[in-house]
Formats: C-alpha cells, structure tokens, sequence
C-alpha cells in the first residue's frame, strides 16, 4: 500500500542529513519551495553555493525512470539550453537517504516568466524548438507516452473508483447524481478525444517537457529558463506549446502566431497537431482533477485545493468539462493559422 503521508518525517534536520551525506556542508539557510507532488527545498551551502534538493515522492517512478528524466536535462544543457539539470555526486544524479529518493540542482537565478512582455513568447517558442530539436533525436526508453488511456480513461476511473468520492457521498458533502453527471460528461469527452486523435493520423512523438506552463518557466536576463522535467514524456509536440495559449480565440491566435515563428526558427511542426490543442486541454481537465483526489491524504494538498471538496466545485468542474465538450464540437478551436 503507497504510503499516502510519503513524507512526514521529512524534517528540516532530514533535509540537511540528506544533503551532508553527499559531503555538502551546510549553513543555517533553509526553506521550501513551492512544490505539491514532491517536496523541494533551497539550501545554503558553504561548499556548493546555494542549492536546491528535490526528494521524489514514493512508488510514482523508478529509478530508471528518474534516471532518464536526468540525463534528458543534461543532454540538453549540453546542447546550451537554459533547463535545470541535477549534479552528479559520487557518480550518480539519484540518491537515497532516509527512505526517500533526492537529488540535488544548482540554484538558478531567475524571476517569473512574463509571457506578454514584448518578445516573450518569440523567445518561449525559439527555445522550445532547439529543445525539440533535441528531444527528436532519440527515444525514451523508461518514460511514459501521452496517451488517452493514461491521462483520460484511468485517470477518470481512479477518480471514480476513489476512497474520497466514496466517503464525500457517504457523508452527505455530495449528491451521488452529479458524480453520475461527471461519470457521463467525462466518458463523452474521452471519447471525442479518442475521435479527434484517430482522425489526425499518426502524429510524431518526441521527448518532451511534458508539463511546460507558467510555473515552470522562469526568466533570466538571457531569456525563459525551463524546470521541472519530472513529468517528461514522449508525445507530440504541441504538448509543450499549448499551455502557452489563453484568451479569446484572436488572443490565443496572435500568441500561437509569435510562439510558433520563434519556434520554426530550429524546429518544425506538424499542422495536424493544431487539431490537438483542445483534446490535449480536455485530458489535462481530467487527470488534474484525478491527481488532486489520489493525493487527497497527503496533507498539503488539502491545504493547497481547499474548495476541491466542496460540492460547489465538482458542480463547476461538471459543467467546465460539457463546455470542454462543446468547444471540441466547434471547428473555430482550429483557427489559429487562419486569417
């Protein structure tokens, strides 16, 4: 059984006793980071600098898995690219202390990324293209491919099948109709998922960021600065491009514009993937919310999603997933390169 408290007895002391049995000797400073899924801390150093360490969360990869994601990130700051990459100690980026798996990354400095600055999006794009570029060059062999029976299907079956939804109907908190009501819209919506990727044809896989938005781009005086390669997988590479979009459709469609001229500069892209970008948004709608229920025990995330388990949001989340629906229904979703 997963261990739904993985890290309780990560203490502060825990933290520093990791780090010191890589010979990294300590100062007084030490702080989390804002991290849900594993948990990351910036240390002070007076042997390396200022440091971050990042410890896995139990049982989600394995070693090889971790493994790859590393070398991927330092594959590609050997071809220049501005991505945050683990050191090697003792010959090895992946190291184990106290139950848990870490390792440890130089500290960048950088700020938020600003997407509607002047350029930015130029710059995002450029970027990801060389990133691409790379990523096509070979495959992965551990990591895992973007698929809709891994995003959608088992996502939405584990949500359904929870212990939390159970115990939210037992307790009165929800009305058993509306979990029928997202068991419905949510296969509808797999389904037309299904549909929209069958009739692309096949679309090329590359290794990718897998989980490139916002909050994983930071920026330096030279441009973005990519980070946390721990969901990269192998899928199309649209993957990294649409979170980048928002806004009204003429919004989405200048910003699809810039993203997309930087990133033609090093790579291509294939038209067909545009038909992607709604489904890819439908499959992300489903597995957050199920990734949020199958760390509902671990206790930053009911501090973190406090309204999740409010029957209010599951009534919004409904309706947001029928409207998902609709606006895959709608051709106007594959304009961006029109007019």
């Amino acid at each position: 059984m997963i261990d739904s408290r993985p890290f309780e007895e990560l203490t502060p002391d825990a933290v520093l006793a990791a780090a010191e049995s890589l010979g990294i000797e300590c100062d007084a400073r030490l702080f989390a980071l804002n991290s849900y899924e594993n948990r990351v801390y910036q240390l002070g150093s007076l042997t390396h600098g200022t440091l971050v360490l990042k410890f896995y969360r139990p049982a989600r990869w394995s070693d090889a898995q971790i493994l790859e994601e590393h070398a991927f990130a330092a594959e590609l700051v050997g071809g220049d690219l501005p991505v945050a990459a683990p050191m090697t100690f003792d010959g090895s980026t992946l190291h184990q202390h106290g139950g848990l798996r870490f390792a440890v990354f130089p500290r960048i400095a950088a700020r938020a990324a600003e997407i509607d600055a002047r350029g930015s999006a130029d710059l995002i794009g450029r970027t990801l293209g060389r990133m691409h570029a790379i990523g096509a060059t070979r495959k992965f062999d551990h990591r895992p491919a973007l698929t809709s029976e891994r995003l959608g299907w088992r996502a939405r079956e584990a949500l359904l099948d929870s212990a939390f939804l159970a115990r939210m109907i037992n307790d009165g908190a929800l009305d058993a109709s509306l979990i029928d009501k997202y068991a419905e819209v949510s296969a509808e919506l797999i389904e037309h998922v299904d549909d929209v990727f069958a009739d692309c044809g096949p679309v090329g896989k590359i290794r990718l960021h897998g989980d490139c938005h916002l909050g994983n781009v930071l920026w330096n005086e030279r441009g973005p600065v990519f980070v946390d390669l721990d969901d990269c997988m192998s899928g199309p590479r649209i993957q990294d491009l649409w979170m980048f979009l928002s806004g009204s459709l003429d919004e989405r469609r200048g910003q699809w514009q810039e993203l997309v001229a930087g990133y033609r500069e090093f790579h291509h892209i294939e038209s067909q993937e545009l038909a992607l970008i709604e489904p890819l948004r439908a499959l992300r709608m489903v597995h957050h919310s199920a990734w949020v229920v199958a760390r509902w025990e671990d206790p930053a995330f009911p501090r973190a999603f406090p309204w999740f388990s409010s029957p209010r949001f599951w009534q919004e989340h409904v309706s947001d997933l029928w409207q998902q629906l609709d606006a895959l229904r709608s051709p106007d979703w594959m304009a961006f390169e029109k007019g």
